[in-house]
């Protein structure tokens, strides 16, 4: 077993004052069919999607790493990779390997993306970027199944986590169905709010796809302009078929992703 300290930075990742070294421990199977880089990089990815390695933390450069864990330069550069290559780690000259954040892996079903966060110990928070009532477009209408025109809310949240960005959340609920408190929604999750007010989630029709992110997306999700986005289209349904909202969402495809389970049908 090896035990990597690991410093953890805040602010620039050229910042001088740093937290005491942290001890993690690593168990290197050589006998192992599993190559030792690869080994490396799950234990890595292990800590970071644990929370063990927050976001900004320095693992030193390759010498170092290969020395502290008994390793070749080339193997320790191989694991290293396939981490950047994820975009969890990033190399920096002169301050070497340094943690990025951790990727949101959200089960393909019908939860809350703030629900999702808080159980995997993400501690999630959100910036109301807009609440109002307003007329509902011939697409939001077609989705909520009301008459265009009808009156709804319109809600645009940032999802964070560790203050950094993961989503951009709108969502359109029928007017009168939900009190729809920008301070609630600032502490909660919107599917929080509809189970206390007595809505009973049943089913939703989704539709999850890719683009690239416009200047003003990108800018909000801290990301380079053209960077790739998951999209994601959902109508909610409560137990007696009333839709009860419309959500048209995109997240940062470095640090999200859906995760399901396929059955072979018998």
């Amino acid at each position: 077993m090896a035990r990597v300290p690991v410093r953890r930075t805040t602010g620039s990742p050229r910042a001088t004052a740093a937290a005491p070294p942290v001890g993690l421990d690593f168990t290197l199977d050589r006998s192992s069919p599993v190559p030792l880089y690869y080994q490396l990089a799950q234990q890595l990815e292990s800590a970071i999607q644990r929370g063990v390695l927050g976001s900004g933390s320095l693992l030193g450069n390759e010498v170092e790493l290969a020395g502290r864990l008994g390793l070749s330069r080339p193997t320790v550069r191989q694991g290293i990779q396939t981490l950047v290559d994820k975009g969890l780690l990033v190399r920096r000259r002169g301050v070497g390997t340094q943690v990025v954040h951790s990727q949101v892996k959200r089960p393909l079903e019908l939860s809350s993306l703030y629900d999702d966060l808080e159980t995997a110990g993400q501690s999630p928070t959100t910036q109301v970027l807009h609440n109002e009532t307003e007329p509902a477009s011939a697409e939001v209408a077609a989705a909520l199944g009301i008459t265009e025109g009808s009156g709804v809310h319109r809600v645009e949240r940032l999802r964070l986590t560790r203050g950094e960005p993961v989503a951009a959340l709108c969502n359109y609920i029928p007017e009168g169905l939900l009190d729809v408190d920008t301070a609630r929604l600032e502490s909660t999750g919107l599917y929080r709010m509809m189970r206390a007010a007595g809505i009973t989630l049943h089913s939703a029709r989704q539709s999850v796809s890719a683009r690239s992110a416009t200047p003003d997306e990108a800018e909000r999700l801290h990301e380079p302009a053209g960077a790739a986005l998951l999209t994601m289209q959902r109508t909610a349904y409560d137990d007696t078929g009333r839709a009860v909202e419309y959500g048209t969402h995109i997240y940062r495809a470095s640090r999200y992703a859906f995760e399901f389970q396929l059955l072979v049908r018998s």
